[in-house]
């Protein structure tokens, strides 16, 4: 599926006359595939440890919240928001949609974040995982 909207996205971007260079445009998708880790990961945590009704409450709350804190919808450049944006994932996507603007990929802190993030949230998956098929 994120192969389909990356591919959506490209598409678009070079009918609308975006201009990336090669680099660019492969720096933005490596940066975008890593940052989406986190959130396939805590799709099978939520699949496995919240029941059907649940999950799309849980998911759209969720992804809200989190593209709300992250700049998503508008720029979050100071005050608690910004703050708190730089210790989640989402907000190191965003960043990632952006190397258009600023010319340049993640920083320290942003792998730090990522790769902590995709951790506790597989964890959290496989310990789901655990619990949703030893009931079988």
């Amino acid at each position: 599926m994120a192969v389909l909207s990356l591919g959506s996205l490209y598409l678009a971007g070079a009918i609308l006359g975006v201009s990336l260079g090669v680099s660019d445009w492969l720096a933005m998708t490596g940066l975008i595939v890593v940052g989406l880790l986190p959130f396939a990961a805590l799709g099978v945590a939520f699949g496995h440890l919240l029941n059907v009704d649940a999950i799309g409450p849980a998911m759209g709350g969720t992804v809200s919240l989190l593209a709300l804190v992250s700049g998503t919808w508008f720029p979050v450049s100071h005050g608690l928001l910004h703050e708190i944006g730089h210790v989640l994932p989402s907000y190191w996507l965003v960043q990632a949609g952006r190397i258009s603007l600023h010319g340049h990929g993640w920083g320290p802190t942003a792998w730090i974040v990522v790769a902590g993030w995709t951790a506790a949230l597989s964890t959290l998956a496989v310990l789901g995982y655990r619990r949703d098929t030893g009931r079988i």
